[in-house]
């Protein structure tokens, strides 16, 4: 599959749905950029793939290595990282760590959260060569800061806020936004208001592409799975699975059988 430009994907809205998923190493990354437009190195790693609690602790190294590793796995596939916790809080420091990500990894774009706030940041990074994801809605780096993952466009108020948000960034140089945990007919009417592609993650069908976290698509993860996560495999189970069997043929004899000795 030829790689997507900013351009093909702009080409995208309101003509075919985007596929966003996402991918921490070299493995998953070759696997999933046969179905996948764009791979998204998301902070979520540090959850799924590192254990903790929330996406906070994670650092712009960790996620520089991660980049590297799926840049390598996908070579030929649109690349979105993340900037981390803390890495955009000016923009002196969103640029120089955005640079970072340029001169270090392959990665084709960087994602920062936050609304109408960051326009300035988005506008500071697109207007010096950094091509830029939005991400609007519910967002992850504030879980401490709002005490909890909360819905959000459930009134007026924050639908009208949202759409704010999405046109802020638009006119600030995004070429594409991700929004999430965003009730199904304000994402829609977000998507509607601007031009540029927006990518649903618990925001319903009315946008212009889903992403999803890949450990969760995969039924990967068991300790929790959100409302908005279909699972397309049982992946916990058949990986369990295939250990068990390594186990019991390896405490029985049963491998290495004469087929896979030298």
């Amino acid at each position: 599959m030829k790689k997507l430009t900013i351009g093909s994907i702009q080409k995208c809205k309101s003509a075919r749905k985007l596929v966003m998923i996402t991918a921490y190493d070299a493995i998953f990354a070759r696997l999933l950029s046969e179905s996948a437009d764009i791979l998204l190195v998301g902070d979520s790693l540090n959850m799924s793939f590192g254990g903790n609690p929330d996406t906070l602790s994670i650092t712009m190294d960790q996620m520089i290595y991660h980049t590297n590793a799926v840049c390598k796995g996908a070579p030929n596939t649109f690349v979105i990282t993340d900037m981390p916790f803390g890495s955009y809080i000016d923009e002196v420091t969103a640029f120089s760590n955005a640079m970072k990500v340029y001169r270090e990894t392959s990665a084709d774009a960087v994602k920062i959260e936050g609304g109408a706030d960051k326009a300035h940041l988005v506008h500071h990074l697109t207007s010096n060569g950094i091509a830029v994801c939005g991400h609007i809605g519910l967002l992850p780096q504030a879980v401490r800061a709002e005490g909890g993952y909360k819905v959000k466009g459930k009134t007026e108020d924050e639908a009208l806020s949202l759409i704010a948000d999405a046109q802020a960034l638009e006119k600030a140089g995004a070429f594409i936004l991700v929004i999430e945990g965003v009730k199904a007919d304000v994402a829609t009417r977000v998507a509607m208001s601007v031009s540029i592609p927006i990518i649903g993650i618990g925001a319903g069908n009315g946008v212009d592409g889903q992403v999803l976290v890949f450990s969760d698509m995969l039924g990967l993860y068991e300790p929790f799975v959100p409302k908005f996560v279909k699972q397309y495999m049982n992946g916990a189970a058949a990986v369990k699975e295939a250990a068990a069997n390594y186990k019991t043929e390896v405490q029985n004899r049963g491998f290495p059988s004469d087929e896979y000795i030298y």
